[in-house]
């Protein structure tokens, strides 16, 4: 891992993804964190430039639709505790998932848009299990 790439997560760790609990919280009412797979975009200067994007920003929006309601609201505060995010390197290793409270996304990351899910696939899944 190179000096771009440990500057780039410091921003990440340090004001993007506390930025985007903070959206989560004005969105739903409740603060929900998120758990990075570091060492799995350690090599991948491309992914670290889009992770916040193609997960961050999928996933606040799909919430944007969840939450229009106070019903929608309550049953993401109730029901979703964790988001973990991880880095894959083809899209054969994607995955979205909900169970037991935590959304995982296996995103390619330096696939940009082809490596990601889109907030209706993440609204949908969240929606089955809320």
């Amino acid at each position: 891992m190179g000096l771009n790439e440990r500057r780039k997560i410091k921003e990440l760790q340090e004001t993007t993804f506390p930025g985007r609990v903070a959206e989560i919280e004005e969105i739903c009412g409740k603060p929900i964190p998120y758990e990075v797979d570091w060492e799995s975009l350690a090599d991948d200067a491309e992914g670290l430039n889009f992770i916040d994007n193609l997960s961050c920003h999928r996933l606040n929006m799909a919430l944007r639709a969840i939450c229009l309601d106070e019903m929608g609201k309550e049953a993401v505060r109730d029901g979703l505790q964790l988001v973990k995010l991880k880095n894959v390197k083809d899209k054969a290793d994607m995955r979205l998932a909900f169970e037991n409270g935590v959304l995982e996304m296996h995103c390619a990351y330096a696939l940009r848009t082809d490596g990601m899910f889109s907030d209706a696939e993440i609204r949908e899944v969240l929606e089955k299990n809320l």
